[in-house]
């Protein structure tokens, strides 16, 4: 099992930057493609009316959306070719409904987002939330190039989402020269000791240890205060494991994660 393709969205706007450079760090270790999908807005959806006496505007504001829109496509493949990447492929979708994006998102491996798009602010908000949870593709979220290999952390608990963050990252826990499955028994909605997860790891050729974490308080941030005792590079998890009515309500670990400015770099599945 490897990683071929890393999927970065990209707007045009100062922030692709610190994104692509993300991408290639992740990518790089597996030879990876780095796909780099430019989002441009449809002018015609955004403009459907017109002034008093049957006078349009959408012709001018079109144009100038159409003229923006090309000078940031060539922001990004500037900033692609100052990366210096080997494997690359830039692709043009529109924002419509989010399906362009959505469509080229389902053959990679992991969607690498900033994190605003992960807080629900910014452009992104949207298409995050949709290609994480309805398209299912793992997001990495982090906000400077990612040390490969050292500790990575798995938040475990047995449950589905979990499972498969622990099952798709596996290309990326084999480059760690440590793996810690961190449980946290009072958060935990079902008896889970570890002992399947750490037998499938070995049968993958990854050695592990489990780190227990009692406490009778939060269990997102007992979470977070493990990894960062472990100084762990990166922390891979399951999100949003319950129903989003509730989560909502309620907020969750998963939520709790994406605002925590202490984590470090973020593998998500769901």
């Amino acid at each position: 099992m490897v990683w071929t393709n890393i999927l970065v969205p990209v707007l045009g706007t100062s922030g692709d930057a610190q994104s692509l450079s993300v991408a290639k760090a992740l990518a790089a270790p597996f030879d990876a493609t780095l796909s780099v999908v430019f989002a441009a807005p449809s002018p015609s959806s955004l403009f459907n009316w017109v002034m008093e006496g049957g006078v349009s505007v959408t012709d001018a504001a079109i144009t100038a959306i159409e003229e923006e829109t090309a000078r940031a496509r060539i922001r990004c493949r500037d900033l692609l070719a100052d990366l210096d990447y080997p494997q690359t492929m830039f692709e043009q979708v529109t924002t419509d409904d989010w399906l362009g994006l959505r469509s080229a998102t389902r053959l990679a491996d992991v969607v690498i987002w900033d994190r605003s798009a992960a807080g629900g602010d910014g452009f992104f908000a949207g298409a995050f939330q949709q290609i994480l949870l309805d398209e299912r593709r793992p997001a990495f979220l982090a906000d400077k190039p990612p040390v490969m290999g050292g500790t990575i952390a798995v938040a475990w608990d047995g449950g589905r989402e979990a499972s498969r963050a622990l099952r798709r990252s596996v290309p990326l826990l084999k480059q760690a020269d440590r793996v810690i499955l961190v449980m946290v028994p009072h958060g935990m909605g079902r008896s889970c000791d570890g002992v399947r997860a750490i037998r499938y790891l070995k049968d993958q050729g990854i050695r592990a240890d489990t780190q227990v974490v009692h406490t009778p308080g939060d269990a997102s941030s007992a979470i977070v205060d493990a990894v960062t005792k472990m100084d762990a590079n990166i922390l891979v998890a399951g999100a949003f494991g319950h129903p989003r009515l509730h989560r909502f309500i309620f907020g969750g670990t998963t939520q709790y994660l994406l605002e925590s400015k202490r984590r470090p770099p973020l593998f998500l599945s769901h």
